[in-house]
Protein backbone atom coordinates (compact mmCIF):
# COMPACT_ATOMS: atom_id res chain seq x y z
CA UNK A 1 0.00 0.00 0.00
CA UNK A 2 1.33 3.42 -0.97
CA UNK A 3 1.07 6.40 1.39
CA UNK A 4 1.41 9.78 -0.35
CA UNK A 5 1.84 12.84 1.87
CA UNK A 6 1.52 16.26 0.27
CA UNK A 7 1.05 19.84 1.38
CA UNK A 8 -1.42 22.36 0.02
CA UNK A 9 0.17 25.82 0.16
CA UNK A 10 2.46 24.62 2.94
CA UNK A 11 5.66 22.61 3.36
CA UNK A 12 5.47 19.17 4.96
CA UNK A 13 8.48 18.39 7.20
CA UNK A 14 10.18 15.02 6.82
CA UNK A 15 9.55 14.32 10.49
CA UNK A 16 5.80 14.61 9.92
CA UNK A 17 5.98 12.32 6.88
CA UNK A 18 7.63 9.63 9.01
CA UNK A 19 5.02 10.15 11.72
CA UNK A 20 2.24 9.59 9.15
CA UNK A 21 3.86 6.31 8.06
CA UNK A 22 4.04 5.17 11.70
CA UNK A 23 0.50 6.29 12.49
CA UNK A 24 -1.30 4.71 9.53
CA UNK A 25 -0.44 1.09 10.17
CA UNK A 26 -0.87 -1.09 7.08
CA UNK A 27 -1.84 -4.28 8.93
CA UNK A 28 -4.53 -2.57 11.01
CA UNK A 29 -6.12 -0.90 7.96
CA UNK A 30 -6.02 -4.10 5.89
CA UNK A 31 -7.88 -5.97 8.61
CA UNK A 32 -10.80 -3.60 8.03
CA UNK A 33 -10.39 -3.28 4.24
CA UNK A 34 -8.33 -5.97 2.52
CA UNK A 35 -8.79 -4.25 -0.87
CA UNK A 36 -7.04 -1.00 0.06
CA UNK A 37 -4.71 0.33 -2.67
CA UNK A 38 -3.32 3.64 -1.42
CA UNK A 39 -3.68 6.44 1.10
CA UNK A 40 -3.38 10.15 0.28
CA UNK A 41 -2.67 12.50 3.17
CA UNK A 42 -3.03 16.22 2.42
CA UNK A 43 -1.90 18.86 4.91
CA UNK A 44 -3.07 22.48 4.68
CA UNK A 45 -2.70 25.52 6.92
CA UNK A 46 -5.21 28.27 7.68
CA UNK A 47 -3.51 31.68 7.89
CA UNK A 48 -6.39 33.46 9.65
CA UNK A 49 -5.20 34.16 13.26
CA UNK A 50 -8.80 33.93 14.49
CA UNK A 51 -8.73 30.23 13.58
CA UNK A 52 -5.48 29.45 15.40
CA UNK A 53 -7.12 26.61 17.36
CA UNK A 54 -7.83 24.76 14.09
CA UNK A 55 -5.20 26.27 11.80
CA UNK A 56 -3.78 22.93 10.63
CA UNK A 57 -6.00 20.64 8.60
CA UNK A 58 -5.32 17.04 7.57
CA UNK A 59 -7.40 15.15 5.02
CA UNK A 60 -6.93 11.38 4.53
CA UNK A 61 -8.29 9.74 1.38
CA UNK A 62 -8.31 5.94 1.17
CA UNK A 63 -8.46 4.40 -2.30
CA UNK A 64 -9.49 0.76 -2.63
CA UNK A 65 -11.40 -1.49 -4.98
CA UNK A 66 -14.48 -0.42 -3.04
CA UNK A 67 -15.77 3.11 -2.40
CA UNK A 68 -13.32 5.94 -1.67
CA UNK A 69 -13.32 6.85 2.04
CA UNK A 70 -12.30 10.29 3.28
CA UNK A 71 -11.71 11.68 6.76
CA UNK A 72 -10.57 15.16 7.68
CA UNK A 73 -10.00 17.17 10.83
CA UNK A 74 -8.54 20.48 11.97
CA UNK A 75 -6.57 21.29 15.12
CA UNK A 76 -3.95 23.65 16.50
CA UNK A 77 -1.10 21.55 15.04
CA UNK A 78 -0.82 18.93 12.27
CA UNK A 79 -0.09 16.06 14.65
CA UNK A 80 -3.33 16.59 16.59
CA UNK A 81 -5.23 17.03 13.33
CA UNK A 82 -3.76 13.75 12.04
CA UNK A 83 -4.86 11.93 15.23
CA UNK A 84 -8.43 13.20 14.81
CA UNK A 85 -8.59 12.39 11.09
CA UNK A 86 -7.12 8.94 11.70
CA UNK A 87 -9.75 8.21 14.38
CA UNK A 88 -12.51 9.22 11.94
CA UNK A 89 -11.02 7.05 9.18
CA UNK A 90 -10.87 4.02 11.48
CA UNK A 91 -14.48 4.57 12.59
CA UNK A 92 -15.69 4.76 8.97
CA UNK A 93 -13.64 1.72 7.95
CA UNK A 94 -15.06 -0.22 10.88
CA UNK A 95 -18.59 0.80 9.89
CA UNK A 96 -18.00 -0.38 6.30
CA UNK A 97 -16.48 -3.60 7.61
CA UNK A 98 -19.49 -4.29 9.85
CA UNK A 99 -21.87 -3.58 6.93
CA UNK A 100 -20.07 -6.11 4.74
CA UNK A 101 -20.29 -8.75 7.47
CA UNK A 102 -24.00 -8.14 8.02
CA UNK A 103 -24.68 -8.54 4.28
CA UNK A 104 -23.10 -12.00 4.42
CA UNK A 105 -25.93 -13.14 6.67
CA UNK A 106 -24.45 -12.88 10.16
CA UNK A 107 -27.25 -12.96 12.69
CA UNK A 108 -30.09 -13.37 10.15
CA UNK A 109 -33.31 -15.00 11.30
CA UNK A 110 -35.22 -17.65 9.42
CA UNK A 111 -38.87 -16.93 8.56
CA UNK A 112 -39.99 -19.32 11.30
CA UNK A 113 -37.88 -17.49 13.93
CA UNK A 114 -39.19 -14.03 13.09
CA UNK A 115 -42.53 -14.55 14.91
CA UNK A 116 -40.75 -15.28 18.21
CA UNK A 117 -38.16 -12.53 17.82
CA UNK A 118 -40.33 -9.68 16.47
CA UNK A 119 -43.57 -8.68 18.26
CA UNK A 120 -46.67 -8.57 16.01
CA UNK A 121 -44.77 -10.03 13.04
CA UNK A 122 -46.75 -11.80 10.33
CA UNK A 123 -46.93 -15.54 10.93
CA UNK A 124 -45.81 -18.15 8.40
CA UNK A 125 -47.47 -21.56 8.03
CA UNK A 126 -45.78 -24.92 7.38
CA UNK A 127 -45.72 -24.27 3.62
CA UNK A 128 -43.98 -20.92 4.05
CA UNK A 129 -47.13 -18.93 3.28
CA UNK A 130 -48.13 -15.86 5.30
CA UNK A 131 -51.04 -16.40 7.67
CA UNK A 132 -53.90 -13.87 7.33
CA UNK A 133 -53.17 -10.62 9.15
CA UNK A 134 -54.20 -10.55 12.78
CA UNK A 135 -56.17 -7.64 14.18
CA UNK A 136 -53.72 -4.93 15.23
CA UNK A 137 -54.91 -2.48 17.92
CA UNK A 138 -54.81 1.20 16.98
CA UNK A 139 -54.18 4.08 19.38
CA UNK A 140 -53.66 7.85 19.16
CA UNK A 141 -50.28 9.54 19.61
CA UNK A 142 -51.13 13.23 19.22
CA UNK A 143 -52.41 13.68 15.67
CA UNK A 144 -51.13 10.25 14.58
CA UNK A 145 -52.92 6.90 14.44
CA UNK A 146 -50.42 4.36 15.75
CA UNK A 147 -50.86 0.65 15.02
CA UNK A 148 -49.67 -1.85 17.56
CA UNK A 149 -47.51 -0.63 20.42
CA UNK A 150 -45.78 2.16 18.43
CA UNK A 151 -44.28 4.67 18.09
CA UNK A 152 -41.30 2.58 17.03
CA UNK A 153 -38.11 3.21 19.01
CA UNK A 154 -35.24 1.74 17.01
CA UNK A 155 -32.55 2.33 19.61
CA UNK A 156 -32.46 3.76 23.11
CA UNK A 157 -29.28 4.39 25.09
CA UNK A 158 -28.40 5.89 28.46
CA UNK A 159 -24.93 7.35 28.94
CA UNK A 160 -23.19 8.61 32.07
CA UNK A 161 -21.86 12.02 31.01
CA UNK A 162 -19.18 13.93 32.88
CA UNK A 163 -19.60 17.71 32.48
CA UNK A 164 -17.19 19.19 29.93
CA UNK A 165 -16.25 22.50 28.34
CA UNK A 166 -17.30 23.58 24.86
CA UNK A 167 -13.79 22.97 23.52
CA UNK A 168 -13.83 19.42 24.90
CA UNK A 169 -17.22 18.77 23.28
CA UNK A 170 -15.94 19.99 19.88
CA UNK A 171 -12.92 17.69 20.23
CA UNK A 172 -15.14 14.71 21.06
CA UNK A 173 -17.43 15.47 18.11
CA UNK A 174 -14.46 15.51 15.73
CA UNK A 175 -13.12 12.33 17.32
CA UNK A 176 -16.29 10.30 16.66
CA UNK A 177 -16.87 11.87 13.23
CA UNK A 178 -20.45 12.98 13.86
CA UNK A 179 -22.17 16.21 12.80
CA UNK A 180 -23.41 16.92 16.33
CA UNK A 181 -22.51 16.02 19.91
CA UNK A 182 -24.71 16.10 23.04
CA UNK A 183 -22.93 16.98 26.29
CA UNK A 184 -23.43 18.47 29.75
CA UNK A 185 -21.95 21.97 29.97
CA UNK A 186 -19.49 22.22 32.87
CA UNK A 187 -20.43 25.88 33.49
CA UNK A 188 -24.24 25.63 33.45
CA UNK A 189 -24.62 21.91 34.30
CA UNK A 190 -27.35 21.86 31.63
CA UNK A 191 -27.51 19.67 28.48
CA UNK A 192 -26.11 21.33 25.35
CA UNK A 193 -25.44 20.34 21.73
CA UNK A 194 -22.58 21.38 19.46
CA UNK A 195 -23.08 20.85 15.75
CA UNK A 196 -21.33 21.40 12.43
CA UNK A 197 -22.63 24.25 10.28
CA UNK A 198 -21.29 25.49 6.94
CA UNK A 199 -17.62 25.03 5.94
CA UNK A 200 -15.64 24.77 9.21
CA UNK A 201 -18.11 26.71 11.38
CA UNK A 202 -19.77 25.24 14.44
CA UNK A 203 -22.96 26.05 16.36
CA UNK A 204 -24.00 25.38 19.94
CA UNK A 205 -27.46 25.02 21.50
CA UNK A 206 -27.88 25.34 25.28
CA UNK A 207 -30.98 23.81 26.85
CA UNK A 208 -32.49 25.18 30.04
CA UNK A 209 -35.51 24.09 32.04
CA UNK A 210 -38.61 26.31 31.90
CA UNK A 211 -41.50 24.82 33.95
CA UNK A 212 -43.98 27.15 32.22
CA UNK A 213 -43.10 25.75 28.78
CA UNK A 214 -43.86 22.12 29.56
CA UNK A 215 -46.78 22.00 27.12
CA UNK A 216 -44.88 23.66 24.25
CA UNK A 217 -43.97 20.82 21.85
CA UNK A 218 -42.04 23.03 19.41
CA UNK A 219 -39.00 23.23 21.73
CA UNK A 220 -35.50 23.09 20.32
CA UNK A 221 -36.17 20.06 18.16
CA UNK A 222 -35.82 22.04 14.92
CA UNK A 223 -33.03 24.30 16.14
CA UNK A 224 -30.24 22.38 14.43
CA UNK A 225 -31.36 23.73 11.09
CA UNK A 226 -30.02 27.20 11.97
Amino acid sequence: MDIVVKGRKTEVPERFRKHVADKLKLDKIQKLDAKVISLDVEVSKEQNPRLADRSDRVEITLHSRGPVIRAEAAAADPYAALDLAHAKLEARLRKQHDKRNSRRGNGRLSAAEVVDAVPNAAEVDEDGQFVADRAVPTSKAGPLDVQGEGPLIVREKTHVAAPMTLDQALYEMELVGHDFYLFVDSDTKEPSVVYRRHAYDYGVIHLTTDPLAGSDASGAGGALGG
